[in-house]
């Protein structure tokens, strides 16, 4: 595991890197990645409906040759100020560093806040003079889908952000009620579902004001959301966040933190079960692993997980020195995989399905039914509903997978509805 750049450079390369590498997170680079080649694939799904004539430009007027307001320097020098106090102060506080203390502590070097904050000034001030005109005037201009991409993911982002912490403290307000602060700043615990409705919403709502066919929008965004999802695990996987399955029975995990087979072991497990590793009701699995496939693809232990969950690894010092006492399924990995796949199948099927929403409906069924099977052997909070007991992400799952047929067969009757009327 690496929960961040500093662990991955010292086990790869053998050297003891810079502290300030503890602060490239592997989970935010991965997330950062998939939001990058989500960007890659909406831009071109919506360039590619723009020159098909189903998607149109919107005219709208700026006003051209204004110098910079004061409120824009100052909203720039004050975010420079910020990045510069923490960015220097990184380097200032080398020896004690922790990088979720310290991001949301006071601590940081004011010479370096004071510094970047009149650099960010200087360069916005010298940027609008450069537009700058002697008369300020309005031009119209037409703004095609594909030119938003970049407002989109910023409101992904935020919106997205505030939906997976909602979704994931609801999901477990127990531990909330206990810190709620302390969850609240958790760069930890994030829904996907949650971040997925929130982020839509915000969406939606922008795509309507700027005239953007909604069922087209839906269409284009399905294998952007494939993509960053399968990308998103793969940051769940290599950092340890949590997002593990059941315990797997067939193996202990030996001295060295390893996943061992349990009829072949000859090594002293370091525990039988660690408590914090999931109820004593949750339902468990014994499964081997394929000779053509090395044991962690069904029992890994996530050693150094971002998380410090389970017991300390032997003869380790610092930080992230945990590791589960039992071995569990990777279900991160085989989401990667299964959402990989997923996302080629729905790039070879947008061109052949044509009528708008439904690629959409489709992209909603595969995602429902892949999380669906996917909780089987997850651990989550359960709630207790006459009788059955469904995790939060089944639940949305099998809306969503019940939506998606719906939506599917609905636009199918919209199209012909169309048709009929245009004869």
């Amino acid at each position: 595991m690496y929960p961040n750049l500093y662990y991955f450079l010292k086990e790869v390369f053998g050297f003891e890197p810079w502290a300030w590498t503890k602060f490239v997170n592997s989970f935010g680079f991965f997330v950062a990645i998939s939001f990058i080649l989500a960007a890659v694939v909406l831009t071109n799904e919506f360039k590619r409906k723009e020159r098909a004539g189903l998607v149109f430009p919107k005219e709208e007027t700026i006003l051209v040759g204004k110098p910079a307001s004061m409120l824009e320097l100052l909203l720039n020098a004050i975010f420079g100020f910020i990045v510069g106090y923490k960015l220097f102060g990184i380097f200032q506080n080398q020896s004690d560093i922790s990088p979720q203390e310290f991001i949301f502590s006071s601590r940081g070097n004011w010479l370096g806040g004071i510094g970047m904050g009149v650099l960010f000034g200087i360069l916005k001030f010298r940027e609008k003079n450069k537009q700058k005109l002697d008369k300020p005037e309005e031009r119209k201009i037409r703004v095609w889908p594909h030119e938003r991409v970049g407002n989109m993911a910023i409101l992904a982002v935020i919106f997205g952000f505030l939906g997976a912490k909602l979704f994931d403290n609801l999901e477990n307000w127990d531990r909330f009620i206990k810190d709620p602060i302390g969850n609240l700043l958790s760069p930890s615990g994030l829904t996907f579902y949650g971040g997925l409705i929130c982020a839509g919403i915000a969406i939606i709502i922008y795509s309507k004001r700027k005239n953007i066919g909604i069922r087209h929008l839906f269409d284009s965004f399905a294998p952007a959301l494939m993509i960053a999802y399968a990308v998103g695990r793969i940051g769940c996987q290599v950092s340890g966040d949590g997002d593990w399955g059941v315990r797997n029975h067939a193996y202990v995990t030996g001295e060295d933190g390893k996943a061992v087979l349990k009829s072949q072991s000859n090594t002293r497990p370091l525990m039988s079960m660690d408590p914090n590793e999931g109820e004593d009701t949750t339902k468990h699995y014994s499964v081997n692993s394929p000779s053509f496939l090395p044991a962690w693809t069904v029992a890994y232990t996530y050693p150094h997980n971002v998380n410090d969950q389970g017991i300390r690894l032997k003869d380790c010092e610092g930080d992230h020195c945990a590791v589960l006492a039992s071995p569990v399924f990777p279900t991160p990995f085989y989401e990667t995989v299964v959402c990989l796949v997923l996302f080629v199948v729905l790039m070879l099927l947008r061109k052949r399905v044509t009528i708008p929403g439904q690629i959409f409906g489709i992209y909603l069924v595969m995602n429902g039914v892949e999380r669906f099977f996917i909780e089987k052997i997850r651990v989550n909070t359960r709630y207790n509903i006459f009788g059955f007991h469904p995790t939060q992400a089944e639940i949305i799952s099998v809306i969503l997978a019940i939506s998606g047929i719906a939506l599917f067969f609905w636009a199918k009757s919209k199209s012909k509805k169309i048709k009929t009327a245009q004869a």
